[in-house]
């Protein structure tokens, strides 16, 4: 099942559980506006060279519309759907004041030179700018994207408006990013981690944990889980995969892979075969990589207790049913992974009032939040005596049907 059909299934249920009226259900699901535009740009050797860009703006009903811009040749359009349907329901259940959008443009980056990736950036920007905006709709980075592609989104929509650091977060910390924007959704994992366990009268200290993806998501969960006295016993990314029953030592691990770019041929740990991650022996499973991955085909062979879905859409449904059987506790993506968004939203208020945090008070706000959305999501658990993803998608659904029936959404 793919994204976009998941979603709309989660969504659905979620409506049925809640008894919305059908049209407000459908008006729900359509998105506000889909936007796609040709980027057409000289190439370093002259030629004229096009890629086409899009913008899924999905509702607006709660604040201006957010998402991550993602520069992949894969960029399809039901999956940007899905995509940006998500973040409508993730900044709900996180509590920010926010929409859901999502965008990107079909290119491959790694064959793209920094200069054609600036001009193909502002090209992008020139065709969407009026579209997008501190009010309307805050794009930040996503995959193939990064702090520098905002930094050149910010520059060509300030020169259409004015100097406007609040249109794109995620930015360079020396143009208004905000500190600890970096680790936000590895430690926002963490926080939400913590929560899921103390409710079950456990701490990270002392579990063992599998981590698949050592990308940014990955090595900062692990980082932090180390620092915490959890015991990661496997990594996987794709140079391959490492375990130690004992525990790796993380920050070693980040060396090696910052010395070779690779996991394989570390010291500290034995290599393993990547696809026996997912089943490895642990406490707690963290998939950061890919969606889809947890399937009817390894999903009754997973050994861990509780799963804790900091990719997108990790989970295919099918899996999710043989998981709930086997009484595997899921901790959902659209919670799980929301402290990206969250702090993308710290650095918004910040560069919207001109006044920017220490890295302190922006890690203690992110624990606050993480921790009143897992608290609100049991509430709903309880009331509807649904699982965790239910309990997410009512909360974010049911708080995007208030908003929008209180704003009269008829008239």
């Amino acid at each position: 099942m793919n994204a976009l059909a998941a979603t709309n299934r989660n969504f659905m249920k979620a409506a049925r559980i809640l008894g919305l009226d059908s049209k407000i259900e459908k008006s729900l699901l359509i998105p506000f506006r889909e936007i796609k535009v040709e980027c057409t740009i000289p190439k370093d050797d002259g030629t004229l060279v096009s890629y086409v860009g899009f913008r899924v703006q999905h509702d607006n009903a709660r604040g201006p519309m957010k998402g991550g811009i993602r520069y992949h040749p894969e960029v399809d359009p039901d999956e940007v759907n899905a995509l940006a349907q998500l973040m409508t329901w993730k900044t709900a259940v996180a509590d920010i004041p926010y929409g859901g959008a999502k965008g990107g443009i079909g290119c491959s980056p790694k064959d793209l030179s920094t200069s054609e990736l600036e001009r193909l950036t502002r090209v992008f920007t020139q065709k969407i700018h009026d579209l997008i905006g501190v009010n309307a709709d805050v794009p930040a980075p996503d995959m193939g994207t990064n702090a520098q592609t905002m930094a050149w989104i910010l520059d060509e929509y300030s020169k259409f408006h004015g100097y406007s650091p609040a249109v794109v977060t995620g930015k360079p910390i020396d143009l208004g990013g905000s500190l600890g924007r970096e680790a936000a959704t590895g430690r926002g994992v963490v926080y939400a981690t913590e929560a899921l366990l103390a409710e079950h009268g456990k701490s990270i200290k002392g579990l063992t944990f599998a981590i698949q993806g050592f990308g940014n998501v990955g090595s900062w969960a692990a980082r932090l889980i180390h620092e915490k006295g959890g015991k990661v016993v496997a990594v996987s990314d794709i140079t391959g995969a490492v375990k130690n029953p004992n525990g790796i030592n993380i920050l070693d691990l980040l060396q090696h892979k910052d010395a070779t770019g690779k996991l394989a041929d570390f010291s500290g740990a034995d290599a393993m075969d990547p696809n026996d991650l997912l089943t490895h022996d642990c406490d707690v499973l963290i998939p950061c990589a890919l969606g889809g991955v947890l399937n009817r085909e390894n999903a009754g062979d997973v050994r861990a207790k509780f799963i804790i879905e900091a990719a997108n859409h990790p989970t295919d449904p099918e899996a999710d049913e043989i998981l709930s059987k086997k009484g595997v506790t899921i901790l959902p993506d659209i919670y799980a992974n929301a402290g990206g968004v969250t702090v993308s939203y710290f650095e918004w208020v910040q560069n919207i009032q001109g006044f920017m945090w220490d890295e302190e008070k922006v890690n203690q706000e992110l624990k606050r939040y993480m921790t009143k959305a897992f608290h609100n999501i049991k509430g709903l658990c309880k009331s509807h005596d649904c699982d965790l993803r239910m309990g997410a998608f009512t909360l974010g659904v049911n708080r995007v049907a208030r908003a929008t029936l209180l704003r009269g959404w008829e008239a």
